[in-house]
C-alpha cells in the first residue's frame, strides 16, 4: 500500500496529504515494524502488508515506488495506491483495480514509472472548494474544522479498504467499498451529494 503526499511539516494536514494520513493510520492500526528509510521512500511491514510514504514529492512519487521496487521486488498488480481526489465530494471513496492518473500528478508520476496503469487506486474525496481558488492552492490547504468528521470517518473507511484489499483481493475490496460509498452518498442530504 502506497500512500501519497508531500514531505515536511509544511504539508501536514493539507488536503494533499490524504494518502499519507491512511498510511499513518494504517500503520499504527497493525502495529508495522519499520522496514527500510531510504532518501526516497519510507517503509513499514505488517502481516503480509507493506505500507510505504514516498517522500519524494507528489510529482516525483514514482521514482520512489521503482526504487523500492528493485530492492524488494515488485508487482505493479500487487500495488494499492491511495491518494486524495479533488473531483469526489469530501470522504467519499472510489476503489478501481487500474486506470487513468485522472489528472493527479502522484499517479501520473507512478504510471509513467512503472509503464503501466496496472495497480489499484483508492481515491480519497477532499472536493473541490472554492472554484475561484486555484486547483494547487486547495489541495495544499487544511481541511476546516467542520471538515474534521467527514475527514475521519473517510481515512478509517480506507485504512478498512486498504485491508480487505490486501487480505481479500481488488474485486471483493471494490464491491465492499464502493457499494457502502455509493449508499452513504445516495443517503447524504440533497445539498452534500
Amino acid at each position: 500500500m502506497v500512500g501519497l503526499g508531500n514531505p515536511g511539516a509544511d504539508y501536514e494536514g493539507t488536503r494533499h496529504n490524504v494518502g499519507f494520513a491512511v498510511a499513518a493510520r494504517l500503520r499504527d492500526q497493525l502495529e508495522a515494524k519499520p522496514l527500510e528509510r531510504t532518501q526516497s521512500y519510507a517503509s513499514w511491514s505488517a502481516e503480509n502488508l507493506v505500507v510505504l510514504t514516498p517522500l519524494t514529492f507528489m510529482n516525483r512519487s514514482g521514482e520512489a515506488l521503482v526504487q523500492f521496487g528493485e530492492r524488494h521486488g515488485l508487482v505493479p498488480e500487487d500495488v494499492l495506491v491511495v491518494v486524495d481526489d479533488v473531483y469526489l465530494p469530501l470522504g467519499a471513496l472510489r476503489l478501481r483495480a487500474r486506470g487513468g492518473d485522472g489528472g493527479h500528478n502522484g499517479l501520473s508520476s507512478i504510471q509513467e514509472s512503472l509503464g503501466t496503469d496496472a495497480y489499484a487506486r483508492l481515491r480519497i474525496g477532499v472536493g473541490r472548494g472554492d472554484e475561484a481558488q486555484g486547483l494547487a492552492d486547495h489541495v495544499l490547504s487544511g481541511f476546516a474544522p467542520e471538515e474534521g468528521g467527514p475527514l475521519a470517518a473517510a481515512l478509517d473507511l480506507a485504512c478498512d479498504a486498504s485491508l480487505a484489499w490486501a487480505r481479500e483481493g481488488v474485486v471483493k475490496a471494490m464491491n465492499r467499498f464502493n457499494a457502502a460509498a455509493r449508499m452513504a452518498r445516495d443517503n447524504a442530504p440533497e445539498g452534500e451529494r
